[in-house]
């Protein structure tokens, strides 16, 4: 098999496997809602205590909240594909996706390949 072309094999969903990925993400959906809302309730205690050890703690609170907001993003994205008929497709080369690498990261946006050009980018 050519470097540059996927077998259908690959990158085939069957419905169960929709069916995963699409609960997978909704279960996503819940927990990152969550982490926000409780990091959210967090750095408002926190404004009560300022001190060194909660500045700290803010600026992780502030990290972990950009990385949940992220994530969030892009499982609603990955949903609204599933629902308008684009989800594993490439947002870069247009070729579907591995089935491999959705059933690791389903709210993933490209290809392993595609994904690791953007990545050795500087």
């Amino acid at each position: 098999m050519n470097h540059q072309t996927v077998d259908n094999r690959d990158t085939a969903l069957s419905l169960d496997d929709f069916a995963v990925l699409r609960e997978n993400l909704r279960e996503q959906l819940l927990f990152r809602r969550e982490q926000l809302r409780q990091l959210s309730e967090a750095a408002t205690r926190a404004d009560a205590f300022l001190d060194r050890r909660t500045a700290a703690q803010m600026e992780v609170r502030v990290k972990l909240t950009a990385s949940a907001s992220m994530v969030l993003t892009d499982v609603e994205a990955a949903l609204a594909r599933m629902d308008q008929g684009h989800y594993g497709i490439c947002h870069l080369c247009r070729r579907p996706m591995a089935r491999e690498q959705l059933m690791i990261v389903p709210q993933a946006r490209y290809c392993g390949r595609c994904q690791h050009v953007r990545e050795a980018r500087p």
